[in-house]
């Protein structure tokens, strides 16, 4: 039986329907990712996290073909950056290189516009920076425990200097001095390089600061390093003890980084992120860089990383409650 001109023409419309699909599918199943990936640092340029954002960025932008473009949104305590990525596109193409803050500012300021927990998918942990306990060339302290020893008998004699109220430098502060029994008092600035200024001035007595920052100071003699917050010595300062050697065992903290992106991010998506950057993070180039600033690199997979934000939020919470810190 000779199919009849309907038929035939049914049969053409098909096979066209069936090759434009076939045409449409490398395009479908283009993989992630096809286009450059933005990574928002929620701090200005120059930064600890900005550098650590385009060191970890430009390998992987090696590895997958595609740019990594580092895009800089300071503002609201790194609120407003975090805020941004919350509400971009749930793709992969726009990712947050967090830190401190994503934790803290959830108890820290009453009117967030984001959840951490609720609205980010942890993607990479990075790694840290241990926070340094430097004192005034000048100062008669030459230990930690002098330190404490002179604080404690004086109570509310000793001034502290922060980069912001709120900020990891007071946050650590007010913890070590629950922890170790001294009280001091807040003089918050505008930027660690105005209380930098100070502190070598001796016009306040102590800081927890950034390597990063404290160590040029300390290897010019303009400071004195007491003890890092770390679980090991620093290859930058190995002459500096840790706070366990230095008498006040379980105090830890530092300066931490990890990418999150927008909460309904495809699990793939997230997962060939995270695959990226970890890989990346294995790099011995990268690793030398990053170690080079007195980072600690610490590579942690999603879900650790998930359960590192959890704890940190819980820990800051407590901590911030406990000083009566507002924003």
């Amino acid at each position: 039986m000779k199919p009849s001109l309907a038929n035939f023409a049914r049969a053409i419309g098909a096979a066209t329907v069936l090759a434009g699909a076939l045409a449409a599918t490398p395009a479908l199943a283009q993989s992630y990712p096809s286009k450059p990936v933005k990574v928002i640092v929620p701090f200005a340029a120059g930064g600890a996290v900005d550098t650590v954002a385009r060191v970890v960025g430009q390998k992987v932008s090696e590895q997958i073909g595609q740019p990594v473009v580092v895009e800089n949104k300071p503002g609201g305590h790194a609120n407003i950056g975090a805020d941004y990525v919350a509400k971009s596109a749930p793709d992969g193409y726009t990712a947050l290189l967090g830190a401190n803050g994503l934790a803290a500012n959830m108890t820290l300021h009453k009117n967030i516009p984001f959840d951490t927990l609720r609205d980010f998918a942890p993607v990479a942990g990075v790694g840290y920076a241990p926070l340094v306990f430097v004192v005034p060339a000048s100062s008669p302290a030459k230990t930690l425990q002098e330190f404490i020893k002179l604080a404690q008998a004086k109570p509310g004699s000793m001034t502290y200097g922060t980069a912001a109220a709120g900020g990891s430098g007071h946050l650590a502060t007010e913890l070590l001095k629950s922890e170790a029994r001294f009280d001091a008092l807040h003089v918050p600035y505008k930027g660690g390089a105005p209380a930098l200024t100070d502190l070598i001035g001796d016009r306040i007595n102590f800081m927890l600061i950034n390597p990063i920052e404290a160590a040029p100071h300390v290897k010019s003699g303009k400071l004195r390093a007491l003890a890092v917050s770390s679980t090991k010595r620093l290859a930058m300062l190995a002459d500096v003890p840790t706070f366990k050697e230095a008498g006040v065992p379980g105090f830890e903290a530092s300066v931490w980084w990890g990418f999150v992106v927008p909460a309904k991010t495809p699990k793939e998506n997230v997962a060939k992120l995270e695959a990226e950057i970890l890989k990346a993070l294995g790099d011995p180039g990268v690793h030398e860089k990053l170690e080079s600033l007195g980072a600690v690199v610490e590579p942690t997979d999603a879900a650790a990383f998930g359960k590192f934000l959890k704890s940190e939020i819980d820990k800051w919470a407590r901590v911030i409650k406990a000083a009566k810190i507002e924003e």
